[in-house]
């Protein structure tokens, strides 16, 4: 069986930018007075969309997040990706050899992964085959932002094969009922093995290999 589609989460998969993420995140409400680790915003926050995490935020603190927390903190990240973001290593190697329809399916707003594409270069590489989860009615792990993508990409579910680094991504391309890999080689999961359960690996250079024997090649 072929694939006839790979979908590629963004962050942490594409762009090694979730150690970035963190640390924005972390700065801003220590601001506030709220504490939280990198463990907790991988554990907790990985994944999910904003709304997702200002709700767990308050459901763990019990106080909102100011009116402007969330576009204060969208600008100071697009700061910082504009000098320290770097994609994950060998991710545009591999997808110059990649040979069959692909996209982007990302819990994250327009903005961020159109700057976030921008900067790296892959703009062009994708064009308008990227997808976020404003256009679905829920968010990871929910399957609806997967099925999207495939819809608009002309691709059956069961044809299709998702690369994601968190937990609720891996969830949503299981209920979606498609294949998934777990891509380990962003800079927050150093030495995190890959979910139970779900094939892992931390090199884009040994994507085709993984891909070939998924295929039966």
């Amino acid at each position: 069986m072929r694939f006839d589609l790979i979908i590629f989460d963004c962050d942490g998969v594409i762009a090694d930018s979730e150690i970035l993420s963190a640390e924005v995140l972390i700065d801003q409400l220590a601001e506030l007075g709220i504490t939280v680790t990198a463990e907790d915003v991988r554990r907790d926050f990985l994944g999910r969309s904003f709304p997702t995490v200002a709700a767990g935020i308050r459901a763990r603190t019990g106080r909102a997040l100011p009116a402007d927390f969330e576009a204060s903190y969208r600008a100071r990240l697009l700061a910082r990706f504009e000098t320290d973001l770097r994609e994950t290593p060998g991710f545009s190697d591999m997808l110059a050899d990649l040979a069959r329809p692909c996209c982007v399916a990302t819990s994250s707003s327009p903005p961020r992964v159109a700057r976030t594409l921008s900067v790296l270069g892959l703009t062009a590489r994708f064009g308008t085959h990227v997808f976020t989860a404003s256009e679905v009615a829920r968010g990871k792990p929910a399957p609806d932002l997967f099925l999207h993508a495939a819809a608009r990409m002309g691709a059956a579910p069961d044809r299709v094969l998702v690369i994601e680094d968190s937990p609720p991504g891996i969830e949503a391309a299981r209920a979606a009922g498609m294949a998934v890999l777990h891509y380990g080689g962003g800079a927050h999961l150093a030495q995190i093995a890959a979910p139970t359960g779900v094939q892992g690996f931390a090199d884009w250079s040994r994507f085709d290999a993984i891909l070939r024997a998924m295929e039966g090649a």
